[in-house]
C-alpha cells in the first residue's frame, strides 16, 4: 500500500495491548501515544523510545514513561514498513529495577513470531 509522503502509517494493535494502553492514566496515553505517532511518522521519541534488547536489531523498541510512582510500557515493532505494531503495553510491577519482566518478555516474544508467522502465510 502507498502512502502519501508525511502520512503516518497505520498503528496496529496486537492481541490485548490497546485494552491494557486504555487502561493507563489519561496524561500517560498522551505521552506514550505521541512516541507512537512519531513511530508512524517514521521517528523515534528521544527519551521515552529505546530499542528492547534480545531481539536481534532495532525492530522491537519499548516506550517507557513513569507517572504518579508507576513505571508504564508499550512494546512497538517497526519490522514491516506498512504499519507499526504494538505488540505489548503493560504497568511494569516488577521489583528487578529498570529490567523488563521476564513475563512481559516472553508474551513480547510469543506475539512477535505469531505475527511473523502470520505474515509469513499471506506470501
Amino acid at each position: 500500500m502507498l502512502r502519501a509522503r508525511g502520512e503516518p502509517r497505520p498503528l496496529i494493535w496486537r492481541a490485548t495491548s490497546k485494552t491494557d494502553f486504555a487502561a493507563f492514566p489519561p496524561a500517560t496515553q498522551r505521552e506514550m501515544g505521541y512516541a507512537l505517532f512519531l513511530a508512524q511518522m517514521g521517528e523515534r521519541h528521544a527519551i521515552m523510545a529505546k530499542t528492547l534488547k534480545g531481539f536481534g536489531g532495532t525492530a522491537v523498541v519499548e516506550v517507557k514513561q513513569s507517572y504518579g510512582g508507576n513505571a508504564y510500557r508499550a512494546v512497538y515493532t517497526v519490522r514491516y514498513a506498512e504499519a507499526v505494531y504494538v505488540l505489548h503495553a503493560f504497568q511494569k510491577k516488577s521489583k528487578t529495577g529498570v529490567k523488563t519482566p521476564k513475563p512481559d518478555l516472553r508474551l513480547i516474544e510469543k506475539r512477535l513470531q505469531d505475527l511473523i508467522g502470520e505474515r509469513e502465510k499471506l506470501r
